[in-house]
């Protein structure tokens, strides 16, 4: 008997996704472990291995499909000694599924012309203004101005009318019925559009990039943070220059086996021990509970073609600053790749966004639900700085945290940052 592949739920959060690609083909024979297609989720992109030995019969699901539900069957798997060709089952899988869905929508359909009745009755004239293809602008001041659109011919895209075609317009002189039925048509269009699209000046020239699953999901996340987080921002600066020193030493010392710090492996270190020490600020905000975590995992801003993703370092006050480096090398590359691994990425106690390469000064980094805080870093540069009671000139950057005030409090924050600048400015007691 053949077994249906279904779309899996390669995280906890996954309920739908992107059949990226296809390593396989109708005919092809599989084996457990063999990789049979890419699987674009709300994260990243991962492969999908198959489970069951056999030749794919069918494909159901074609590469580039998104919004393919977790448990849709996606392919077909004839077993051994079954004939391949012969498989139909895709057909009967589809038709059951079909048919409850055609019946209760024709069932639907067959009182639709009584609801029509009523609609044609009375707003008829209101239909046809609806039909006219019109910018939400356009729409707008043809209103404010007794436009009839019906009369105006559009220049835009196949015929829309756009904003300068309504201005150069005479008003009509329609009776007063007509300004009052177009009136409103703008009103009843700005509730029910204003949820599907936000309004653009479509006269610009422009092109629409439709928005992958990781973006959709970055976009869902940070508005719920912003909007349901109550943010505060502490900045401190510190000096840096006891930290690249020890950076440089070290660095002459790993060199035999390969490895090379960075400023921001440092940072992640210098985090992870001020968290662990300041454990009101490792800690999550759960309604009616406060979660403290006894671990600290940094989870470090990665920028990626598709978008921001955050590879955890388990454990960071802990490993020594080599393994850190290693691991966030390793994690870095596969994060761009699109082929981390859920738990690689899902998880963490507190954040790290570092922007200084780019030459940032300072700057506000959102939360990153569930955790509490983020450290934003700026750039390093020289400063005027008092050294030993005297002006000098130091390597200075600013560090910037954002703290859930549900469940940290300013001065906790505080606190954890001051223990923050201390141990970059005096890198050895987190190294001992």
């Amino acid at each position: 008997m053949s077994i249906e592949i279904k779309m899996p739920a390669l995280s906890p959060t996954m309920e739908e996704g992107t059949l990226a690609k296809w390593l396989v083909k109708e005919g092809d024979t599989v084996k457990s472990g063999d990789i049979m297609a890419e699987i674009e989720t709300d994260k990243a992109t991962m492969e999908f291995e198959a489970v069951d030995e056999g030749v794919i019969a069918k494909i159901m699901i074609a590469e580039g499909t998104d919004g393919v539900k977790v448990g849709t069957p996606i392919a077909l798997l004839a077993e051994e000694g079954e004939d391949a060709g012969a498989v139909e089952a895709p057909k009967k899988t589809e038709a059951p599924a079909k048919a409850p869905d055609a019946k209760p929508e024709e069932a639907k359909q067959k009182p639709a012309p009584k609801a029509e009745a009523p609609k044609a009755e009375a707003p008829a004239p209101k239909s046809d203004g609806e039909r006219v293809k019109a910018s939400p602008l356009a729409k707008r001041i043809a209103a404010e101005k007794g436009v009839d659109l019906s009369a105006v011919a559009g220049s835009g895209p196949n015929g829309r009318i756009v904003k300068t075609d309504v201005e150069g317009a005479k008003p009509g002189a329609a009776p007063a019925a007509k300004p009052e039925a177009a009136a409103p048509a703008p009103t009843a269009e700005a509730p029910a559009g204003a949820p599907k699209a936000i309004w653009f000046d479509d006269t610009i020239p422009h092109e629409a990039e439709k928005l992958s699953n990781i973006r959709k999901t970055i976009a869902r996340r940070l508005t719920e943070a912003k909007q349901t987080i109550p943010h505060i921002y502490l900045t401190v600066d510190v000096r840096l220059d006891a930290l690249l020193k020890l950076r440089g030493e070290l660095n002459k010392g790993l060199e035999s086996r390969g490895v090379k710090l960075s400023v921001n492996d440092l940072l992640i270190k210098a985090l992870a021990v001020a968290l662990e020490q300041s454990p009101k600020c490792n800690v999550t905000y759960a309604g009616d509970q406060l979660i403290k975590y006894q671990r600290v995992d940094i989870s470090v801003a990665v920028s990626t073609p598709t978008g921001l993703i955050t590879p955890i370092i388990r454990d960071a006050a802990s490993i020594s600053l080599s393994k850190i480096s290693t691991q966030m090398k390793e994690l870095a590359g596969r994060a761009k790749e699109g082929k981390l691994k859920p738990e690689e990425y899902q998880g963490g106690t507190a954040s790290i966004s570092n922007m200084g390469m780019f030459g940032i000064k300072q700057f506000d980094a959102v939360i990153n639900p569930p955790q509490a805080m983020i450290l934003a870093i700026g750039a390093g540069e020289k400063r005027p700085y008092i050294v030993d009671d005297a002006l000098g000139v130091a390597t200075v950057m600013s560090a910037t945290g954002s703290f859930d005030h549900r469940a940290i409090d300013g001065a906790d924050g505080a606190a954890m940052l001051k223990l923050f600048k201390e141990l970059v400015e005096s890198p050895l007691a987190m190294v001992a």
